[in-house]
């Protein structure tokens, strides 16, 4: 079955400015969220807003800094996504179900990836 036409999608109509705008407006809807019920996005983002910072302070070198900033926002990035899938788990039902469980681990999963590459590459840098 294909997809209705741009035109009859309420939601796929608008196009240039516009749409980049809305979609400003969409993501600081889901900031807002991500931050109000996700615990360990709004953890997360209170350690950014404490490493960001730190990582001019304790880098030298402009690669380095960014480095460091880069896995910090992917940390943000990967916790975003991870709740996305557990929203969209838990809205299609709450009963407990092995590939409803599987979903959920492999996001966490990918967060904890996410933050050993936090620490990888903070060590690297800080300890070279």
């Amino acid at each position: 079955m294909t997809p209705p036409p741009a035109e009859t999608n309420e939601f796929k109509g608008k196009t240039g400015a516009k749409r980049v705008w809305n979609a400003l407006f969409y993501s600081m809807a889901g900031f807002k969220a991500a931050f109000k019920h996700e615990d360990a996005f709004r953890q997360e983002t209170i350690l950014a807003a404490f490493m960001i910072p730190a990582a001019f302070l304790l880098a030298d070198a402009a690669v380095a800094r960014a480095l460091m900033i880069g896995s910090v926002l992917l940390v943000l990035l990967v916790e975003l996504i991870n709740s996305a899938i557990e929203a969209t788990v838990d809205r299609i039902s709450l009963e407990n179900h092995k590939l409803a469980k599987r979903a959920k681990d492999i996001g966490s999963a990918a967060v904890f990836v996410s933050l050993v590459n936090v620490v990888v590459i903070w060590s690297l840098i800080l300890t070279s």
